[in-house]
């Protein structure tokens, strides 16, 4: 074969990347061969030209990162991270969307080389790259210095219709103008199909409009095969570095296929006579499946090469950027590894028990407390700081100075925690986000994606129960929190007051992973650390604060606990004798070993559970004869205490509950 022109060169490599993904679905008899065969062409200019990334070390720090925002078109990645030398041989693409591959329907997070994200609920991707670029911002003003620039990367996404008809894209391309995230660049595949049929179907607005009014440099390419024209863009994106970019780019779904521009090459496999029939149309080999042709399979491969020479440039950089700011360097290094300050933990307030103290306000000077040694700790709230009381009041904000640490969010709750969620797959930082606790319904699906990525996004929230009161129904949180402890690999914090709130701060930063805290509005008495030995006995997710009482457990969660506490010395004085249980995160107790649970909930005792919350749940831990005294209905407006007694939550209901158990 003679040698080939670049522009025949750089066709083949597109094919070859189309065609890898017709297969993968072909091979799997599903998913979504459309996407990939209209959008080959942008990913192979962004992977191959303009992306500076290490396919031999797919998490190095000062990669560039792609977001594939419409993650349905997953084979399009695989493809991509094959033939560029990641760590996914042929076959992984050969099993795609089989048990135990690591190829699976939609892209996770820690499954494949070169995926960043999990991407697939749509409108997702492109909130998380947000907050990627959030990071990257932040960080880059933390550590870059004079001719020293550690952090510098950018955050591409591609992203369909699909994507953008999402709410959360809204919060989310909103948030980055007005943040000025110049090193965000969103490429939108303009395919004018749907899963439905044509877009217009459901969507006639002026994207570019649209985009120009959130404070983004926008352009339009008219033919996404055309690679100058891409080319340019791109380009352009980069060299604006005050404003995020978005390109929407023209393409024909299925291109090349003989359905191609209908949904019908949307979700499902082309079948393998139009699967040939696209390959012939397209000068590949029909016959064969999974082929590389030996010019595109090294032409691929030149990003592999690149990116080492990249890598190494930046080391080099590196060492001497080390010597130039020895501290900065360190904590660079812990703060990537996600390693904690040693010692960091004696930072952590223990606080007196002379007056109550709301776990919010809790919470805050925790976080104040430890941010000196937990410099990674970067949030904010979603317009509900002075409620929530989540900021550093010793660091300016991040939109008026990148170096500071509170982000306004607006009110942009889903934008938020998908951007928290991207910020902590970034690496580097370690982001929360805040509201109240009943707007965690607009959280849900971000907070899902965090737990199923197990990346480590703190979801902090206040106004916890029906105690909240005169704001009334829609703003007291009830079925909220069974609903999210349901959620796996998520860890729930309750905490009962000021003291277990510390620990709770302490272990959701030392665990690593995706947790979320139901903090309270109003005062609760503080727990006598000593006393109680609180510190230790919220690791162990629930523990006994009086275990003299042999006739009946008493449970309590957040403010409960006040309760149960004064129910097991009325029922003292009746002769009764009541163990009394705290239990601030139902995760981590079941985490406990079979001997602690049987020690601290022996079968054959009477138990009572009290939350102000949904019931459900609860009889997991007190058997089909205990009693769960909580909230099975929606709250009311009036003051806090009395919404409490009237829905139940009171010493008088608990102790007359525990009565009837132990007559039993």
């Amino acid at each position: 074969m003679s040698e080939l022109s670049q522009h025949e060169l750089d066709q083949l490599s597109i094919n070859t990347l189309r065609f890898l993904a017709v297969d993968q679905v072909e091979k799997a008899k599903n998913g979504h061969p459309g996407a990939p065969l209209g959008c080959a062409p942008i990913a192979y200019l962004l992977y191959h030209k303009f992306m500076k990334h290490d396919p031999s070390d797919p998490k190095w720090s000062n990669r560039d990162r792609f977001v594939l925002s419409n993650g349905h078109a997953s084979a399009l990645i695989y493809g991509m991270v094959h033939l560029a030398g990641y760590d996914l041989p042929m076959n992984q693409l050969e099993n795609f969307r089989e048990w135990g591959s690591h190829t699976p329907g939609h892209p996770e997070y820690g499954e494949t080389p070169g995926v960043e994200v999990t991407t697939g609920p749509l409108g997702q991707g492109l909130g998380m790259a947000v907050g990627l670029a959030i990071a990257e911002k932040h960080l880059a003003a933390i550590y870059n210095h004079e001719n020293h620039t550690p952090v510098d990367h950018h955050t591409y996404v591609l992203c369909g219709d699909g994507d953008l008809m999402e709410g959360i894209s809204h919060e989310s391309c909103s948030l980055a103008g007005t943040l000025g995230l110049g090193k965000l660049i969103v490429l939108y595949d303009d395919n004018l199909i749907s899963l439905d049929g044509p877009t217009d179907l459901s969507y006639t607005e002026d994207v570019v409009k649209r985009f120009e009014a959130y404070h983004w440099h926008v352009q339009t390419v008219t033919d996404g095969n055309d690679l100058v024209a891409l080319t340019e863009a791109i380009q352009n994106a980069k060299n604006e570095t005050t404003r995020p970019s978005l390109i929407k780019v023209r393409t024909v779904i299925g291109y090349g296929s003989p359905k191609a521009g209908t949904k019908g090459v949307h979700g499902e496999a082309l079948g393998e006579k139009a699967a040939k029939e696209t390959k012939k149309n397209l000068g590949f080999p029909e016959d064969k499946m999974f082929y590389v042709p030996e010019e595109a399979g090294k032409n691929w491969l030149q990003i592999k090469e690149n990116g080492a020479k990249y890598h190494a440039e930046w080391d080099a950089k590196y060492a001497e950027y080390a010597k130039a700011y020895p501290e900065l360097a360190a904590q660079y290094d812990r703060t990537t590894a996600m390693k904690l300050a040693e010692g960091w933990e004696s930072k952590i307030p223990v606080f007196p028990t002379d007056k109550p103290v709301a776990t919010r306000n809790a919470g805050q000077v925790v976080m104040n407390a430890i941010a000196g040694v937990v410099p990674e700790l970067f949030g904010g709230a979603a317009d509900l700081t002075s409620s929530t009381k989540t900021i550093f009041k010793d660091s300016p904000s991040f939109h008026v100075d990148p170096k500071g640490r509170n982000v306004f969010f607006g009110v942009r709750e889903f934008g938020m925690m998908a951007a928290v969620n991207g910020i902590a797959a970034h690496g580097g930082l370690i982001p929360f986000g805040s509201t109240f606790f009943t707007f965690s319904d607009y959280c849900r699906s971000a907070m899902r994606m965090g737990a199923l990525m197990s990346v480590h996004s703190l979801y902090v929230y206040t106004h916890d129960s029906i105690g909240l009161g005169a704001d009334g129904p829609t703003h007291q949180p009830v079925e909220h929190l069974m609903s999210l402890r349901a959620i796996p690999q998520l860890t729930d914090f309750r905490p009962a007051d000021a003291n277990e709130t510390s620990a709770c701060w302490q272990l959701a930063l030392e665990r690593k992973s995706a947790s979320f805290m139901a903090l309270s509005r109003q005062d609760l008495p503080v727990l006598d650390n000593e006393k109680y030995n609180v510190h230790a006995g919220v690791r162990k997710g629930a523990y006994a604060l009086d275990s003299t009482g042999k006739d009946v457990i008493l449970i309590g969660v957040g403010s409960e606990v006040e309760l149960v506490l004064k129910a097991a010395e009325e029922l003292k004085a009746t002769g009764i004798g009541a163990t009394v249980i705290s239990m601030p995160s139902f995760k981590i107790y079941d985490e406990q070993d079979e001997a602690y649970k049987a020690e601290l909930l022996p079968e054959g005792i009477p138990k009572v559970a009290v939350e102000a919350g949904a019931t459900m749940g609860w009889y997991k831990y007190i058997g089909h004869n205990g009693v769960a005294i909580g909230v099975d209905r929606f709250g009311a407006s009036a003051p806090g205490p009395l919404v409490m007694e009237k829905l139940g939550i009171s010493v008088a209901h608990i102790v007359e509950a525990a009565k009837k158990l132990v007559k039993k």
